[in-house]
């Protein structure tokens, strides 16, 4: 059988498929699937990155056949192939711009910072040599400027988890043991600050009976004892001196 009479069956035999999966025959659209999966996993290699596993890649690129296959009209004049492939890398593409970056980041920056990786890998390989920005810009076509803001995009593609090793750290402290947390002391010494200028308000008698109340933890029988008055007096001062605590403080706000 000639070459061009091969081609002939192939195509008639796969228009069959498509005609009856598209009437919902499910063995003929599992055999398209396998008959097209080489071609999805040959556009996955074409995106595949250092940081973004290959089995994921193909997965996606398999969800675009799958639509490719679902959509396609068998009554077009059309090769299938055509028309599957910018579907399935819609599909990566629409992977890397939407649900791989840790950081939102606008699709024209998050499409050129794509390029811009593919790029410096080709160039790398070429060259020998890591590329400057200026040969990364006439790679892509670009701008100088546009390429820095592309590199700096891509540090979002990925977040650090906090539990993870420091890096060029030999022990065992992780990202998280460098982050500072909220330090109890700033509020303490505002709101020691803020007492020191409100105790102005009252007399040293006062502020020494409240004083031994509250630092020292004295009971009033004993500052009473201490200061020559009544347990009772001491109750009423204590008692008067935080209420014009409390008015001064009001009257600060």
């Amino acid at each position: 059988m000639s070459g061009e009479r091969v081609h002939h069956v192939r195509a008639a035999d796969e228009r069959a498929l498509f005609c009856r999966s598209r009437e919902g025959d499910v063995v003929a659209r599992r055999a398209l699937v396998e008959r097209f999966l080489p071609l999805a996993r040959r556009l996955a290699r074409r995106y595949q990155r250092a940081d973004e596993p290959f089995d994921d890649l193909v997965q996606v690129a398999s969800v675009g056949l799958l639509k490719a296959i679902d959509r396609f009209d068998p009554g077009r004049d059309v090769a299938f192939s055509s028309y599957a492939v910018p579907t399935i890398l819609g599909e990566i593409k629409r992977h890397f711009r939407d649900r791989t970056w840790a950081v939102r980041v606008p699709r024209d920056l998050q499409e050129l910072a794509l390029k811009v990786d593919r790029a410096v890998a080709e160039l790398s390989r070429d060259l020998q040599h890591p590329p400057s920005v200026p040969e990364i810009a006439r790679a892509v076509r670009v701008s100088d400027e546009q390429v820095l803001e592309a590199l700096e995009a891509a540090a979002a593609y990925r977040a650090a988890s906090i539990d993870g090793p420091r890096a060029g750290d030999d022990d065992a402290d992780t990202v998280g043991d460098a982050i500072g947390g909220p330090d109890p002391g700033y509020g303490r010494a505002e709101d020691r600050a803020t007492l020191d200028r409100l105790m102005h308000a009252l007399s040293p008698r006062d502020r020494e009976i409240l004083r031994l109340r509250f630092a020292e933890d004295l009971t009033q029988a004993e500052i009473g004892e201490r200061m020559g008055v009544s347990q009772m007096q001491i109750s009423r001062i204590i008692r008067q001196s935080l209420t014009r605590l409390r008015r001064a403080a009001g009257e600060a706000e």
